[in-house]
């Protein structure tokens, strides 16, 4: 595991503190982590739902068999990928 230094203004560091105060997060470290992971679950909901429009305005195409067994491995890829990711 790689360390990170950050600095922050006075109040940004009260806040976090009493995150950590709360006892939800055990660390500093902790609470950065969830911060993260919540960004990147953000991020991919964004993606989704841009992929999801460009679907529903795109033009119609019938799926055949093997897209079908293509987004099937895809979607169990990133399944595994998250549950790796814990």
């Amino acid at each position: 595991m790689q360390s990170m230094n950050i600095s922050l203004p006075d109040l940004l560091k009260q806040f976090v503190d009493g995150q950590i105060s709360t006892g939800r997060f055990s660390s500093v470290s902790e609470y950065v982590r969830e911060l993260i992971r919540a960004d990147e679950k953000r991020k991919a909901e964004e993606q989704l739902e841009a992929k999801l429009l460009e679907g529903l305005t795109g033009a119609e195409t019938a799926l055949t068999p093997e897209d079908w067994t293509s987004i099937r491995k895809e979607a169990l890829a990133r399944i595994e990928t998250r549950k790796q990711k814990g």
